[in-house]
């Protein structure tokens, strides 16, 4: 078991559930949240430098079995892109899932999932 976590943009995030939903893929966890990636901008204000604002962005969780791992990539990686990919597009996040228990039967592992 695995967790994908997916930093898009916001403008993306319908593009990317449908992506997802056409690929089998409807069980996702959705957060807006705000960052910084690399992008070295800074702001000048009254004449110096500050730090520059966090941006917003959507984040994606998707628990999913080993074998949906690299079509959850796939279906991520073919909507959330502009054009032929832009600075802030996002990234991915592949993370190994230790347990997965749903609360109403109890059920473990990649049942639960």
């Amino acid at each position: 078991m695995k967790l994908v976590t997916a930093i898009i943009q916001p403008d993306k995030l319908d593009e990317v559930r449908e992506s997802l939903i056409e690929a089998e893929i409807y069980r996702i966890t959705v957060s807006r949240c705000t960052g910084r990636g690399r992008a070295e901008e800074t702001d000048l204000y009254r004449g110096q430098e500050i730090a520059p604002a966090l941006v917003s962005k959507i984040r994606l969780d998707i628990a999913c079995n080993d074998d949906f791992v690299e079509i959850a990539i796939q279906a991520i990686l073919k909507a959330a892109k502009h054009d032929s990919g832009q600075i802030g597009d996002g990234k991915i996040f592949v993370t190994p899932l230790e347990q997965c228990i749903r609360i109403r039967t109890e059920e473990r592992g990649n049942d639960a999932i």
